[in-house]
């Protein structure tokens, strides 16, 4: 594994494969069984230019688990980028400060350019329309997890992404990761003018993936293994698009959708935020409480998944059994009044 994490590009297999055994380990620190402080002394500098609540909030939960401190910034405007500074001296400014740094950026290919101008470990948490590869890890270490309470593996799974497959930097991501895996299929649907660019297909197509594209949710999906739709990136739309854009109906995954189409047991996956307006057309709402709905337990795995890469880049993951301890303070069985055992 490379000193930064800004591309699913970045990792092999291997690399991935690694980083789930090392999450797995962490389970019981992330679920608040245990406690360690391996990274005591530790700063994370969390960088965050653009929106974010669950990512910038688990990255920095994620390391205060390990034991380290987090120093956050959000927004241009409390930033000296505001006055004109480059992405170069902000970098080299902020590693004097700090011994890791996640990042996150309106314009793609930005956090590269920041990495680029340091040693210290730097990871993407979003690069404008581009990638976000640790929610494309937490995303299989989900996909995984879900899998093996049905007793089923990832050879031939079929997945469906839907929504806005264009602007969706998860999904980016995702399929990229997923491509590693092959042999498995995945069926594209996402509404007119935001489909999953073709040099992504194309890409992914070569390493073994069947890529199915499809104009509508019309049909049988009864044989999709998961559902993994996204929230439409309006914030990323032209004058142009904004203006006549209106997304229908028939692109909504709700119950009615998943009762009649997919199968009894289809998870459910969407990276969040969802837009839960009703005009929004996102993921329904009246899938809360359903089993099959994963999207909680997905935010849920965000914790081990960023600590193990934490852990990993940091190499401290092979001290994380030597220094662990009980949690004295209460911890409640389930965190949601919702939530449901699949």
């Amino acid at each position: 594994m490379s000193s930064h994490l800004l591309s699913i590009d970045s990792l092999s297999r291997d690399d991935i494969d690694h980083l789930m055994r090392v999450a797995t380990r962490m389970e019981p620190i992330a679920q608040r069984r245990k406690i360690t402080r391996v990274l005591e002394g530790a700063v994370l500098g969390n960088l965050f230019f653009e929106a974010s609540t669950r990512t910038r909030v688990s990255f920095h939960a994620a390391f205060c688990r390990l034991g380290g401190s987090v120093c956050d910034t959000t927004g241009f405007t409390f930033s000296s980028m505001a006055k004109g500074e480059s992405l170069y001296d902000t970098s080299r400014v902020m590693s004097g400060y700090c011994d890791a740094i996640v990042m996150r950026h309106p314009d793609q290919g930005s956090v590269a350019e920041f990495a680029a101008a340091t040693k210290v470990p730097v990871i993407n948490a979003g690069d404008g329309p581009g990638e976000h590869p640790s929610q494309a890890l937490l995303d299989f270490y989900t996909i995984d997890k879900e899998f093996a309470l049905q007793g089923k593996t990832l050879r031939d799974a079929h997945v469906l992404m839907t929504g806005d497959l264009k602007y969706g930097r998860t999904v980016h991501s995702l399929i990229k990761l997923l491509s590693l895996y092959a042999p498995m299929r995945i069926t594209l649907v996402a509404p007119p003018g935001l489909e999953m660019p073709s040099h992504l297909i194309e890409r992914v197509s070569r390493r073994g993936l069947t890529v199915d594209v499809r104009e509508s949710l019309a049909g049988d999906f009864s044989d999709v293994d998961v559902v993994y739709t996204t929230r439409i990136q309006k914030e990323r739309f032209t004058a142009e698009m904004s203006e006549g854009f209106n997304l229908s109906r028939d692109f909504t995954v709700d119950r009615a959708f998943m009762d009649s189409r997919c199968g009894s047991s289809t998870i459910i996956m969407h990276p969040l935020p969802r837009d839960s307006r009703p005009e929004a057309n996102d993921l329904d709402v009246d899938l809360n409480g359903d089993p099959r709905l994963a999207i909680f337990r997905q935010t849920d795995n965000g914790i081990p998944v960023r600590m193990a890469i934490f852990a990993t880049l940091l190499g401290v993951e092979a001290l994380i059994d030597k220094d662990l301890h009980d949690v004295p303070w209460f911890v409640p069985e389930r965190l949601g009044v919702d939530d449901a055992t699949f």
